[in-house]
C-alpha cells in the first residue's frame, strides 16, 4: 500500500519542478501609438477651420461695402448735386489729368468758361426754383452738344466749364458761339410770362505747356470780354416785350 504513495509524491514533486522552471512571461511594452495623448477629434478641427472662414467672410464684405461707400463720398463731392454734372472741384481734377495726358502725349484742347448772363433777374422776379430749372435745361444743352470724351462741369453759381479735346483756336471759338446760340434759344415761362436767359463764352487753348489754374483765369478773362461785347449786341430781353 506504499508504493502508490510514494508515486504520487514523485508525479507531484516533478509537476512542482515543472513549474517552477518555466519562465514568466514578460509584461506587455507601450506603444509609441499608445503612449500618445488623446487629442481633439477632427470633427473639432473643421469646426474651427469653418469659423475662422466665415470670419474672414465677413471682414471681407465688410471691407467691399466700406470701399464703396468711401467711392460714392468721394464721387459726390466732385458733382454738383443740382445738375448731377462736375463741379468746381471735380472739373479741375479732370483738367489737371487731361493737361497731364497733353503734357505725356502732346495732345492738345480747349478749354471754354461759360456764364450764364441774366439768371439774377430770373432768380430775383421767379425765385431761385426757376433759377435752378434755368441752371438744369443749360446744363442738358452743353451735355448734348459735347462728345463723350468731353467735359461740362459747374464752377459754381452761373458759371460752367467745358473741356473739350483736340481742337484748334478757330474751330474752339466756333464751338464756343454755337454755345451762347444755344443757350439763347432756351425759354421758359414763368408765372405765365416767357423768360429767356443767355450767356457768354471765353476760350483758353490747353498743350503740353498749359497749366490749369491759369488756363481757367485766361478763359475766365475771356469771358468777360465776351459778356462786355455782348452787352452792346442785339438780344432777347429778360421778359418777352
Amino acid at each position: 500500500m506504499k508504493k502508490p504513495k510514494r508515486a504520487g509524491a514523485a508525479k507531484a514533486k516533478k509537476g512542482r519542478k515543472t513549474s517552477a522552471g518555466r519562465p514568466k512571461a514578460a509584461p506587455k511594452r507601450l506603444t509609441r501609438r499608445s503612449a500618445r495623448p488623446p487629442t481633439r477629434g477632427a470633427s473639432g478641427d473643421d469646426g474651427a477651420k469653418d469659423a475662422v472662414r466665415t470670419t474672414i467672410r465677413g471682414l471681407r464684405t465688410k471691407l467691399k461695402e466700406a470701399q464703396r461707400r468711401v467711392a460714392e463720398l468721394e464721387a459726390a463731392a466732385d458733382t454738383d448735386f443740382l445738375l448731377d454734372i462736375p463741379n468746381r472741384r471735380g472739373f479741375e481734377r479732370e483738367l489737371g489729368r487731361a493737361i497731364a495726358y497733353m503734357k505725356r502725349y502732346r495732345a492738345s484742347g480747349a478749354l471754354i468758361v461759360l456764364d450764364v448772363d441774366r439768371l439774377k433777374p430770373i432768380n430775383d422776379s421767379f425765385g431761385h426754383g426757376a433759377g435752378d430749372e434755368v441752371l438744369k435745361a443749360i446744363a442738358a444743352t452743353l451735355t448734348r452738344q459735347v462728345r463723350a470724351s468731353d467735359v461740362v462741369g459747374r464752377l459754381g453759381g452761373d458759371e460752367f466749364a467745358l473741356l473739350l479735346w483736340n481742337l484748334s483756336e478757330t474751330d474752339a471759338k466756333a464751338k464756343a458761339v454755337a454755345f451762347e446760340q444755344a443757350v439763347d434759344e432756351l425759354s421758359f415761362v414763368f408765372r405765365g410770362q416767357p423768360v429767356n436767359a443767355g450767356a457768354s463764352a471765353g476760350v483758353a487753348l490747353l498743350g503740353a505747356q498749359s497749366d490749369a489754374g491759369r488756363a481757367l483765369e485766361e478763359a475766365d478773362a475771356a469771358m468777360y470780354v465776351r459778356k462786355a461785347q455782348r452787352r452792346h449786341e442785339p438780344r432777347i430781353r429778360l421778359f418777352g416785350s
